[in-house]
């Protein structure tokens, strides 16, 4: 422990040196530098250094210069392994997606990525490509190498994810909600979105949609599934479901199956699907809104650039990852994460949507 005396203090056994010199190769008596080389040329013991590489404010001021001097006198460069064991922190943290691929969570990574980068912090990234087995391998993997963990969309089951989640602490989790449990979450209402997209749709005079669902683990998509039920039950409009998928070739994969439903408009799981679906549907001569409408959801950055511009539900996937960030922060120092949020989807009407097709008219549910 230091003590001051008169503006100086001196560890136990530490003694006063004059400030090293260099010698040729930049090292004090040549070697490779380290802390007890420091050390010995700075004149105090190993404890101080540690403490002042790892900016202990309890050291006196003029023995944080002496052992700064030396340390740059032996271009020494302390090691982030062992600064990691002495202060019990990896300035690390971890985010696990289902798919790196998809923009959506490209997007959720940047806004983590530079609000850690903030507070001096790296983050580790992995992805489980959508096996729910590999998801909770790489969690408790990734959350050993970093002082916390953000699970975005997993796929587990609510039991699984629960008992995993008492593993992983601190942890926060995007895009999924475990009910009655103290693990913050970020979470999207994507059953408002659908509401909002099958009124538009309705509105122009849709009675027959077809939906191309997601993966089946995926929560957020049982929860489009369910809004789009309820929304079918509740206005007696058609609904045809077919299983799909999250990214680009799935979309394109299915043009042909969700134009023979007879379906006037198409309700995409996401924007990459309604990016591939589009691009399908072209292939076969159809064109869109004028034979078919086609809404996505995300608003990922290509949305408005597609041809033509997508209508589709927009979610702040920057902000989601920053105060995925926030909100680890506070659990990491031990303060409150504060309460979950459920952001509202905003709907933007572009030009894949129109009105329903003459043929579309004369077709009842």
């Amino acid at each position: 422990m230091s003590v001051g005396t008169g503006g100086r203090g001196l560890d136990d056994g530490d003694q006063q040196s004059p400030r090293p010199t260099r010698r040729r190769g930049g090292r004090p008596g040549g070697g490779r530098a380290t802390i007890s080389r420091v050390a010995d040329v700075a004149g105090v013991s190993r404890a101080t250094v540690s403490r002042v590489m790892n900016g202990t404010s309890t050291v006196a001021p003029e023995l944080v210069a002496r052992v700064r001097a030396a340390a740059e006198a032996l271009d020494y460069e302390p090691s982030p392994v062992a600064r990691s064991l002495a202060l019990g922190r990896t300035s690390t943290v971890s985010l696990i997606v289902p798919d790196l691929a998809n923009p959506m969570f490209q997007d959720v990574l940047r806004g983590l990525s530079a609000a850690a980068g903030e507070a001096g912090h790296r983050l580790l990234v992995a992805e489980s490509n959508e096996n729910v087995e590999e998801e909770s391998i790489l969690a408790v993997e990734a959350r050993r190498r970093s002082d916390g963990l953000v699970l975005a969309s997993p796929r587990a089951p609510e039991a699984e994810l629960r008992a995993l989640s008492e593993r992983l602490t601190p942890l926060v989790l995007l895009n999924r909600e475990i009910p009655g449990s103290n693990v913050p979450s970020l979470s999207v209402d994507y059953a408002a979105g659908i509401r909002e997209i099958v009124a538009h749709l309705l509105g122009y005079g849709h009675r027959h949609l077809v939906y191309l669902a997601g993966p089946d683990a995926s929560t957020s998509n049982q929860d489009r599934v369910a809004a789009l039920r309820a929304a079918a039950a509740a206005d007696g409009f058609k609904l045809t479901e077919l299983p799909c998928g999250a990214m680009f070739e799935d979309g394109h994969a299915v043009a042909r199956a969700a134009l023979d439903t007879g379906a006037t408009a198409i309700v995409a799981y996401n924007d990459m699907v309604a990016f591939g679906t589009l691009s399908g549907l072209h292939e076969l001569g159809v064109s869109v809104p004028r034979d078919i409408s086609i809404t996505g959801f995300d608003d990922i950055p290509f949305a408005r650039y597609t041809t033509p511009p997508l209508t589709t539900a927009s979610i702040p996937r920057n902000e989601l990852g920053r105060q995925a960030w926030g909100r680890l922060w506070a659990l990491m120092n031990g303060e409150p994460a504060g309460h979950n949020v459920r952001f509202q989807p905003r709907l933007l009407v572009r030009d894949s949507t129109g009105p329903v097709p003459e043929a579309g008219r004369q077709e009842e549910p």
